[in-house]
């Protein structure tokens, strides 16, 4: 969640364009949490005690934790000139291009089974799943129940988080905050929503590819909305500490920009998995 806090003291002003980091054990501590994490989760898989997988957990929660309120921390000493910015925007941009490519993975999964489930090439493939897609026995979702909510739930948090960040450009504290909370309160209740739609579902992740391939698309969709909604509250709790100013407030644009990208990517679900689809295939409700 980089970020350029305040306006750079004058003591603190550097002297170049770019930013010459000081030493940090956060590279050396996060890549080894993450190995026990790694490591603990094999030991879990197969089925021993899942504590070393949580401290492995942990120690990379820490870590994140702590590189950000560091680099937070520079933003605020003046370190991050016009130039560090809009590299920060470089690799931000570069970041969600790589979410991008990962959600094409799951829509190329989908599709591939869509348009090749009578494929005759595919002996195992059609004896399988008997030539239809979905495969014999799944009920869908009905599109324009919960789906939809869920739908018009993202596209009002989109209009309230583009909201606030007119409310922060114009330096209306209050409009910021009150745009943040609501942004906040929609993305929880998406996931709520997203979670009641789970537990009536009328096929489950195993069995069948249509359930492995909805489930890892939206699931995965569905913790994109979770880390958007805790970058968000990261932000009003720094709105409500006047840590962003109408010229520097890169950690709030940056969660705006990944919130919109989250808001793109469940249209091209709803479109195309839950609509086309579901056309002309009974519903589960």
């Amino acid at each position: 969640m980089a970020d350029v806090a305040t306006a750079p003291a004058a003591h603190a002003k550097p002297h170049h364009d770019y930013h010459l980091v000081n030493p940090s054990p956060w590279p050396f501590v996060g890549s080894m949490s993450a190995f026990v994490l790694a490591i603990g989760a094999v030991v879990y898989f197969k089925s021993h005690s899942p504590w070393v997988m949580l401290i492995g957990f942990a120690g990379v929660l820490y870590t994140m934790y702590a590189w950000w309120a560091d680099v937070v921390k520079e933003g605020q000493h003046g370190d991050h000139t016009p130039v560090v910015r809009m590299h920060h925007r470089y690799g931000m941009l570069l970041f969600i291009a790589s979410e991008v490519m990962f959600f094409v993975a799951w829509f190329w999964a989908y599709f591939d089974q869509f348009f090749r489930h009578g494929d005759t090439e595919q002996y195992a493939r059609a004896e399988f799943m008997g030539t239809q897609w979905p495969p014999h026995g799944v009920e869908l979702f009905d599109p324009f129940h919960l789906p939809l909510f869920n739908t018009l739930l993202l596209l009002t948090s989109g209009t309230t988080v583009t909201w606030a960040h007119h409310a922060l450009i114009h330096g209306d504290k209050k409009g910021l905050r009150w745009g943040l909370a609501l942004t906040i309160a929609l993305g929880a209740l998406f996931t709520c929503v997203q979670a009641l739609e789970y537990s009536r579902a009328g096929f489950g992740f195993s069995g069948n590819v249509y359930g492995a391939a909805f489930f890892m698309a939206t699931g995965f969709h569905g913790f994109h909305v979770l880390v958007g909604t805790i970058f968000l509250i990261v932000c009003l709790f720094r709105a409500q500490a006047d840590q962003f100013t109408p010229r520097h407030h890169l950690g709030f644009e940056f969660a705006a920009w990944y919130w919109h990208f989250v808001d793109v990517v469940w249209l091209f679900l709803f479109a195309s998995i839950y609509i086309w689809g579901s056309w002309g295939i009974q519903h589960a409700g």
